[in-house]
This record gives C-alpha cells, sequence and structure tokens, in this order.
C-alpha cells in the first residue's frame, strides 16, 4: 500500500511541473501564515490544482474562501494587454488615472471578444478597487463603470460579472453604498432575462433601502418590494409575494408614482387569484380594468381575468353580485369569456363541452385540484349547476339531482348539504324520503343548525298571499278614485250590495 501511494504521488508531482512556480510562490505564502486563501477568479485548472497537491503534502491548513460566484476550475484568462495595461495604470500618477482608466474600460467593451469580455471587466474592476486607488478616486470610476456595465446586452456577462463585483464591493459596500445598489438592479435585470425570477428577488433582497449612508424615498422603497413581490409570483410563491406586499402597504401612503400604486393594485390580485380568494380577486381586477393610466388592451385583459375569477369562484349571493356588477359593464361583450359569464348570470346550466373549452384558458393554480380530488372549475360548475337546479325545481330526488349534475347521488347531496349550511342556497334536504327541498334565494349567512333554517315554505307563502291580497285592495282603491273622482265640496260614496 506504502509503495503505491509513493508511485501515486511521484507520478502526480511529474504532471504537475508546468504550475511547479505557482506552487512555490503559494507555499512560501503558506510558511508566513498558517493559511493560504484563493480568491482570484483568474487561477487556471493546472496551478489550482497543483496548489491544493502540493499545500496537502506539506500538511499546510489550507482553506478556500467563499466567492461569488463560486469559483470554477477553469475561467478564461484576462487580455495579456489589458493586464499590461491594468499594471501600468496603477503605477502611474495620480493625476493621469481617471482619464486612463476610462479610456481603458471603452477600449475592454468595444475590442474584447465574448470569451474575454468577463474576465477583461473583473480584471479592471479588481484594480479599480485595489490598493492603487483611494476611495474619493475609485468612487466616480466606479460610478462611470456602471453605467457603461448596463449597456451590456449579455446577460450572461451581467451575470458573471455582477457577481464578482458584488463580492469585491462587499468589505466596503459603506463607501460604493450607491454603486452596489445599482450593480445589483442591473444583476436582477440579468436573472429575469435569464427568466431566473427567484434569484433576480433574492438579489433585490440584498439592497440596502435603510441606510444613514443616502436618503432612500417611500417610492424607491415600494418600487424595489414591488418588483421582488412580482419575481415570487412569477415563480408561483405567493406566501414570499405576500411578505413583501405587506412591507409596501406600510409605506404606501407616502408613494407618489401611480405606476407604482398600479403595480401594487395589480400585485395585490394576483395574489388573491393564486390564494384562490377568486371573490376579492375578480374584484380587484374589476377595479384595475378601469384604471386610465394604462392600454385599452390591458384593460380588457383585467376585465377579462375578473370573469374568470369570477366565474371560479363559489357559487351564492356574494359571486350573483360581482357577476351583475360584471354582466352590466358596456365592456364585457368585447371579451371572450362573455359568453359563459351571461350563462352563469341567468343561471343557465352549462354543458361539459362549455366547461371544457373554457379549462383551456386558465392558469396552473385555477386547475389544482381539492381536497376531494375535483379541480377549483369543477367545483364551481358543480355549485352553479346545482344552484341553476334550485330555479327549475321546488324539489328533486337525490339521485335525480346527481344524475342532473353529472356525479353520483352521494356527492351531489354532500354539496347541496354544504352550500345550505353556507347559507348559498336556501332549503333543505329529507333523508329519509331522499329529496332536496329548495325555497328560493340564499340569504348569504352562515347557518349553525336546524334552528336557523327557515320554519316551513307554507309560512312564507302566507306572507306572500297576504302581501298580494293588500297589493290588490289597493289597485281597486284606485280604480275606483280614477272612475269616480271627489270634487272640491266633496260627497259620500255609497256602496250597496245586491
Amino acid at each position: 500500500m506504502t509503495g503505491g501511494r509513493g508511485v501515486s504521488l511521484e507520478m502526480s508531482r511529474k504532471r504537475l511541473v508546468a504550475g511547479s512556480q505557482a506552487c512555490d510562490a503559494l507555499t512560501s505564502c503558506t510558511k508566513e501564515r498558517s493559511s493560504a486563501a484563493i480568491d482570484k477568479p483568474c487561477i487556471n485548472a493546472l496551478t489550482l490544482n497543483c496548489c491544493l497537491r502540493k499545500l496537502a503534502s506539506n500538511n499546510t491548513n489550507f482553506s478556500l474562501q467563499p466567492t461569488y460566484p463560486p469559483l470554477t476550475l477553469i475561467m478564461p484568462l484576462a487580455s495579456a494587454d489589458v493586464v499590461e495595461a491594468l499594471k501600468q495604470l496603477e503605477s502611474s500618477s495620480a493625476a493621469e488615472k481617471s482619464t486612463r482608466y476610462n479610456d481603458l474600460l471603452s477600449k475592454i467593451l468595444t475590442a474584447s471578444s465574448p470569451d474575454t469580455l468577463s474576465p477583461n471587466l473583473i480584471a479592471y474592476v479588481e484594480s479599480l478597487l485595489g490598493d492603487s486607488l483611494g476611495i474619493v478616486a475609485s468612487r466616480p470610476l466606479l460610478a462611470s463603470f456602471v453605467e457603461q456595465f448596463r449597456n451590456v446586452q449579455d446577460a450572461e456577462v451581467k451575470v458573471e460579472v455582477g457577481q464578482r463585483v458584488l463580492v469585491l464591493l462587499q468589505p466596503k459596500v459603506v463607501s460604493y453604498e450607491e454603486q452596489d445598489t445599482q450593480i445589483k438592479e442591473i444583476l436582477a435585470d440579468a436573472f429575469e432575462i435569464q427568466e431566473d425570477f427567484r434569484s433576480s428577488a433574492k438579489t433585490l433582497q440584498t439592497i440596502t433601502l435603510d441606510s444613514s449612508q443616502r436618503a432612500v424615498s417611500d417610492d424607491d422603497k415600494a418600487k424595489v418590494w414591488i418588483r421582488i413581490v412580482r419575481c415570487y409570483l412569477e415563480e408561483d410563491d405567493p406566501t414570499s409575494a405576500t411578505s413583501y406586499l405587506n412591507r409596501v402597504k406600510n409605506v404606501l401612503y407616502g408613494v407618489r408614482d401611480k405606476e407604482t400604486k398600479l403595480q401594487f393594485q395589480l400585485s395585490q390580485a394576483r395574489i388573491l387569484d393564486s390564494q384562490r380568494s377568486f371573490l376579492d380577486a375578480s374584484q380587484a381586477y374589476h377595479g384595475i380594468s378601469f384604471e386610465a393610466v394604462i392600454d385599452e388592451e390591458e384593460r380588457l385583459r383585467a376585465l377579462s381575468a375578473a370573469m374568470v375569477c369570477a366565474v371560479l369562484a363559489p357559487a351564492g349571493p356574494q359571486r350573483a353580485r360581482t357577476l351583475a356588477k360584471l354582466y352590466k359593464d358596456e365592456r364585457a361583450s368585447q371579451v371572450e369569456e362573455f359568453g359563459i359569464l351571461e350563462k352563469i348570470f341567468l343561471d343557465r346550466l352549462l354543458s361539459p363541452v362549455e366547461v371544457k373549452a373554457f379549462s383551456e384558458k386558465l392558469s396552473p393554480h385555477q386547475l389544482a385540484k381539492t381536497s376531494d380530488g375535483s379541480t377549483v372549475l369543477d367545483k364551481a360548475v358543480l355549485e352553479h349547476n346545482l344552484l341553476g337546479a334550485s330555479k327549475l325545481y321546488n324539489n328533486i330526488g337525490i339521485d335525480q339531482l346527481g344524475v342532473l349534475l353529472g356525479v353520483d347521488a352521494d356527492k351531489a347531496e354532500s354539496y347541496a348539504a354544504q352550500m345550505i349550511e353556507q347559507g348559498r342556497l336556501a332549503g333543505y334536504i329529507d333523508q329519509i324520503d331522499r329529496l332536496i327541498f329548495f325555497e328560493g334565494e340564499g340569504s348569504g349567512e352562515r347557518k349553525t343548525g336546524h334552528a336557523d333554517r327557515v320554519v316551513g315554505k307554507e309560512l312564507r307563502k302566507w306572507d306572500t298571499n297576504v302581501q298580494g291580497l293588500a297589493e290588490e285592495v289597493e289597485k281597486v282603491t284606485t280604480m275606483i278614485q280614477n272612475q269616480y273622482p271627489v270634487s272640491r265640496q266633496g260627497f259620500t260614496l255609497t256602496l250597496t250590495t245586491c
């Protein structure tokens, strides 16, 4: 075993001759200190492999500092001319550095190849934030770099360089807080281009909004938080989105930007939609559809979303009121969902073909399955058809109701009992005779037991008949007065019976 290990180490040393100079330099450094650290991304695979093996063979405590982005074994090196130019810049006089740094940045952005652009920019920023320049001199140069870096078209370059720049700025963030914020915003833009919305949100979360170094207005805070909310919504994470939407609520009174307020309303509607609070979401979308600051096409899209949520909402008096508002909207006929909305508003039964066509337009969260295995749409359609059946029948057998709704009798009875108990359907169930009796419109008030139910249908009919009789007497009296008007002197009208 020992001999094999010696042969292996000897072969490794022979293969790593090319990196021996770098190894010797790093090893001598570690002899002076108890540990060595590598934080440069421009180290090649051969040199890194040599360093690791040689330091391990010397039993030296060796650690790799965490980098952002993580250190990779194969990374392109900066161009030789850029490295040489940076060396000359660092040794030049202070009066020339500002101009020469800006000239070099322009040269890097225009002359670098796609493979060398990232390492060249990283090398430039490392020199910029090095010891050769003070904070006063480097801050305007870094601000100029940020403006130029914002115009880079390649999102991958922005991600690679932006992450490295943030690592370099981290120990000095107090002195470069404005530039740090701008780099994070650029990095978030690049992540969104790559459709990595979660990374974009996490980057925006690190922006310092409560700082003594700079004043951050409520508008700026709200813009950052709203952007985080939208990123989490793109990732279907309404829980994280809600936490940042609540932060916006705390400063909304101080927000003056109309677009930010509109984004808040839209984000709130989307969260309600994703949480299946469809009635509230429908009202929120409908309110957005009246905003004059957005295009007509976007307003119709918001109206369409309001209709979809209204269809998916639980059947009952509250949804009926929401449907009435949408149906009476003069723009409703321009929206594709108007057909199914009209049928639901008029209490017409929906066919499976219509339901299937409507389901193809829904989002994934709107097709999620409930506890009984049915989708949100299936439940909404079943409740609507049950409510529509109550308009057609005074009573119906439970088995016949199941056939009408296209489900088994037990499920039909369960849905009817739930709607009656919640006050969304007026009536009662006779389980002995297996009949369901409907008693008109639901009150919308939750029932707590049999005592809260209406005493009986006959008493309500009696009240209706008494009211009708009184109205008929009033009509007869009016007709008599019109036929025999009373003069100013007055007279007595005597009715005689034969």
